[in-house]
């Protein structure tokens, strides 16, 4: 859905939620196929049963493509992603989990790069179903000035 929104149409503090996804065995294989990380953490069911998490982990790289993926709900022609920062893992993720995306505006800045523009940053959480976040990140977009339209 198209909904073109100006730098001046964000507030600081609005929240959008994506829906759940579950995480599968096949999330696993396609990614480690994909990226080339065979890692046993990832991989190796064996030889994770002993370690601390007792199975195996998703890939962080993979956890944030999903819960990133997840936002992909708005297409605004008047703003797009600038980057990412301040990625953080701070609990684990595993197979049969379902993973849901929090952002909320945290702040509106001029860009000083590009005075047409401004930066909209967003704090991205992802969260699973026991309400543990397992991805923290910055989200920063550039979003188009209404008086430079």
């Amino acid at each position: 859905m198209e909904r073109p929104r100006f730098f001046e149409d964000y507030a600081i503090g609005e929240e959008r939620r994506s829906h759940g996804r579950t995480i599968t065995e096949t999330d696993f294989v396609v990614h480690a196929g994909h990226t080339g990380d065979f890692f046993p953490h990832h991989m190796d069911a064996e030889f994770m049963k002993d370690s601390a998490f007792g199975q195996r982990i998703a890939h962080g790289t993979m956890t944030f493509a999903i819960g990133i993926g997840l936002t992909a709900s708005e297409i605004n022609p008047r703003a797009f992603t600038y980057g990412y920062e301040r990625l953080r893992f701070p609990k684990p993720v595993f197979i049969g989990d379902t993973i849901h995306t929090v952002l909320t505006v945290t702040s509106l800045e001029p860009d000083l790069k590009r005075a047409s523009m401004g930066r909209v940053v967003e704090s991205c959480r992802v969260v699973n179903q026991r309400g543990e976040t397992v991805l923290a990140c910055d989200h920063v977009l550039l979003a188009e000035r209404r008086e430079a339209a």
